[in-house]
Parts: structure tokens; sequence; C-alpha cells
């Protein structure tokens, strides 16, 4: 899966009324950003599952 698909699953990656467009919500340095964008085999190191009914679903 490729960062962009993994960043639209991330609880950081919100939506900004005023700009009208989604953002990491993460302050990382010039060196991560540019390593998760550059390096299409690098994981997120902050990247957090958004489905709040993951869990849910594990109970059934």
């Amino acid at each position: 899966m490729s960062s962009d698909n993994l960043c639209a699953a991330c609880a950081y990656y919100i939506y900004d009324e005023e700009y009208e467009e989604y953002y990491c919500d993460i302050d990382m340095d010039e060196d991560e950003y540019m390593r998760l964008i550059s390096d299409r085999h690098y994981r997120c190191p902050y990247y957090r599952n958004g489905d709040e009914y993951r869990v849910v679903r594990k109970q059934m």
C-alpha cells in the first residue's frame, strides 16, 4: 500500500475547512517527510488507523 493510501486511512489526516484540503497533522522534520514521500517502501512511523469500528468488528 502506498503512503497516499495509508494517509487517507490515518487518524492524523484531517480536513482543514479554511484551506478546503486534507493534511497530515503530525509535526515531522524535513528528513522524515522527504523519506516518506520519496521511498515507496518506507512506512510512516506515526500511522494510526482512523477506523473507529475496527475494534467493534473484532468483537463480533
